[in-house]
């Protein structure tokens, strides 16, 4: 018998228990989170080739990793795919290993605790069976459609065979992770259990002799090969719509390869070298990495949770701060003047709830943490205190001096003010530096940034304990400094009054919004304008550049009382949330050139007069922030680029 210790493992560990199972631990050296990089995908081939000659009765895969399963592959490695061999071998790699794995001649199961993402769920999928734990951390997802790329492991072959292809396509198109009870109901794990009885409910069912699972009915006959072009015809409809100016090769490349190549991608080394070796990729990678940038600002601080938040001012950012931080666990007071108000934010917060808990209890729960408090009774328990009234220096400041004596001690002031100077509204405070800016964006569930404004005074601890806030509620901490219009809105501003000036120049709203979404923005500028309210983006614009004098066509709008998108009539006419948009007409050649050109000046500028600390950050600002096209890599790395070509 060949002794373990020679396989000299540095990621693994493996053990033979009394019913022979083997149990192969993945627990990656010098790492927080366990990554299939070349070395770890060499290692458990090392294992399996050991296996072969030691023959369990069954494997069991599971991770020493407290943060998950397996986050993927190493990312790392994808930057230094500079050419199209070095793309086919890393395909090649992890697609014969994983074969190997799926023909083992012994029972092989995942158990899945926490993330599991990528590569880590297409070595799950390669195993005969996948138990979840039931925790609210358990994930599963492909998001390689995020970063420009496929799953080219097997995902594309062995998802849309478990749970036939519809269910597997919106899943690798989406990049969207689902929990335990949802991979359950999918086909795409075997049962739920519990953590106290997850090894032994592992062991029970390897050794069960259970078939693998597999789609039945229509889902399978849907994976048929004749059927298979019927369905990617409607499937590149739905891409089409969502992607009409081609800006994205993943989704269609993804449908390609399963529709064609039975999803192994070296079947189509071209579109292996297409993806590896553009430009979108290495952009959405480079967002990748800000994204982490940001995920890493929030997790470095030991601040604690807050467990208790009041919120004063109940419209809609006030009333759906509130309703997120509820759904995350913290008890919210939300108090407001007007208690029809309050009783909007909840009629909103409980369709918030049930559309992201489902759990009927779970639903209840948080709609029990948030309670209705117009008499601002939550204020000497809170934890953190967030202002989120209108844009008006005086009445914050009044507001502020009624709060500040009721603030139990260590409690920290924020204010949600999207432009207003946090130095002037906290001149008045006994302690100044304790009011920081969290100023979200709308809509508040969706939109990941949140800027932390600080202020010259701000105290380390309260700086501390906003970044963690952020972090608890799932968002992206941005550092900015006390400046008109922070980052985004700074940035935003002469973007969508040059908008407008091409309408005083005769353009329609219609072809000015085409341009920018043929560059690839989300919406246009004006589009965005009635989104955020004609009157709000007038009173931005004037704390930014009082002396720029207001647009023609954004006076007459607001002479009219014509607001936008919550009046129902403003650039566009509004129904059901939706703008009713005529036909454009031709976009003229620059078009697009110069209505970008102010945001990416503004951008430099920003960072110039130290804003934000850097390029990087500002990048990772706007595209969160305002939805600048991801695939371009941020305004500033986009200019940069342009020179490089040019």
């Amino acid at each position: 018998m060949i002794p373990v210790a020679s396989l000299e493992l540095q990621n693994f560990a493996l053990s033979t228990d009394e019913q022979h199972i083997a149990w192969l631990k993945i627990d990656c050296a010098g790492s927080a989170v366990n990554r299939l990089s070349a070395d770890v995908l060499q290692e458990l081939a090392r294992v399996l080739d050991y296996l072969n000659s030691q023959v369990p009765n069954g494997l069991v895969i599971y991770s020493g990793k407290p943060a998950g399963f397996i986050a993927g592959a190493d990312i790392d490695e994808f930057a230094e795919l500079d050419n199209a061999q070095k793309g086919q071998a890393l395909v090649t790699r992890g697609w014969r290993l994983f074969n190997k794995l799926a023909k083992l001649p012994y029972p092989t199961l995942a158990l899945i605790q926490g993330h599991c993402l990528g590569g880590g769920l297409e070595l799950a999928l390669a195993c005969r069976y996948r138990l979840v734990v039931d925790v609210p951390d358990t994930r599963l997802a492909l998001p390689e459609v995020i970063l420009g790329i496929f799953p080219g492991w097997g995902g594309m072959m062995r998802l849309p065979r478990l749970i036939g292809p519809a269910a597997a396509i919106d899943l690798m198109l989406s990049g969207k992770a689902v929990d335990a009870r949802k991979a359950v109901s999918l086909g795409l794990a075997d049962a739920r259990v519990p953590t106290r009885l997850a090894m032994q409910a592992a062991a029970q069912h390897v050794l069960s002799g259970k078939p693998a699972r597999k789609a039945r009915g229509i889902p399978a006959l849907l994976n048929q090969t004749w059927l298979r072009p019927l369905v990617a015809r409607q499937v590149s409809k739905q891409i089409d719509r969502r992607d009409p100016y081609h800006h994205y090769l993943a989704p269609r490349a993804i449908l390609d390869v399963w529709a064609k190549h039975n999803g192994n991608a070296l079947k189509a080394p071209e579109l292996i070298e297409r993806l590896t070796q553009s430009d979108t990729a290495q952009n959405l990678l480079r967002v990748f990495h800000l994204q982490e940038r940001l995920k890493s600002i929030g997790k470095r601080t030991t601040a604690a949770d807050i467990a208790r938040l009041h919120v004063v001012g109940a419209g809609v950012m006030g009333g759906d701060i509130a309703a997120l931080c509820a759904l995350k666990g913290m008890t919210v007071t939300l108090q407001d003047q007007d208690r029809d108000r309050i009783a909007q934010a909840q009629g909103r917060a409980a369709v918030l709830f049930q559309r992201r808990l489902k759990d009927r209890r779970l639903i209840q729960a948080a709609l029990d943490r948030l309670i209705p408090d117009p008499e601002g009774h939550g204020v000497p328990h809170a934890d953190l205190v967030l202002e989120a009234i209108f844009e008006n220096i005086d009445a914050k400041q009044a507001l502020y001096a009624a709060l500040e004596p009721r603030l139990k001690p260590g409690a920290i002031l924020a204010t949600n003010t999207s432009s207003l100077s946090l130095t002037e509204l906290g001149r008045s405070l006994l302690q100044p530096d304790r009011l920081v800016g969290i100023h979200f964006f709308n809509p508040v569930a969706r939109m990941p940034l949140v800027e932390v404004v600080e202020s010259t005074r701000l105290a380390p601890d309260v700086r501390s304990a906003a970044y963690a806030f952020v972090h608890q509620i799932g968002k992206l901490p941005l550092p900015v400094k006390d400046s008109p219009g922070f980052l985004v809105n700074a940035v935003l501003a002469p973007y969508m009054l040059e908008a407008m000036r091409c309408v005083d120049e005769g353009l329609s709203p219609a072809t000015v919004d085409k341009a920018m979404e043929q560059f690839g923005m989300p919406m246009g500028p004006l589009e965005l304008a009635d989104t955020v309210g004609l009157d709000i983006a007038r009173d931005a614009g004037m704390q930014l550049s009082a002396d720029t004098p207001l647009p023609t066509c954004l006076k007459q709008h607001l002479d009219h009382q014509e607001l936008g998108r919550k009046s129902g009539q403003g650039f566009y006419t509004w129904k059901d949330g939706k703008a009713r948009k005529p036909d454009a007409a031709t976009v003229p050649p620059e078009l697009a050139e110069r209505l970008i050109r102010p945001l990416i000046a503004k951008t430099r500028e920003q960072v110039h007069i130290g804003v934000v600390s850097d390029e990087d950050l500002a990048d990772a600002g706007v595209i969160f922030g305002t939805g600048f096209a991801p695939f371009l890599g941020g305004p500033l790395h986009y200019k940069a680029a342009q020179k490089q070509h040019s």
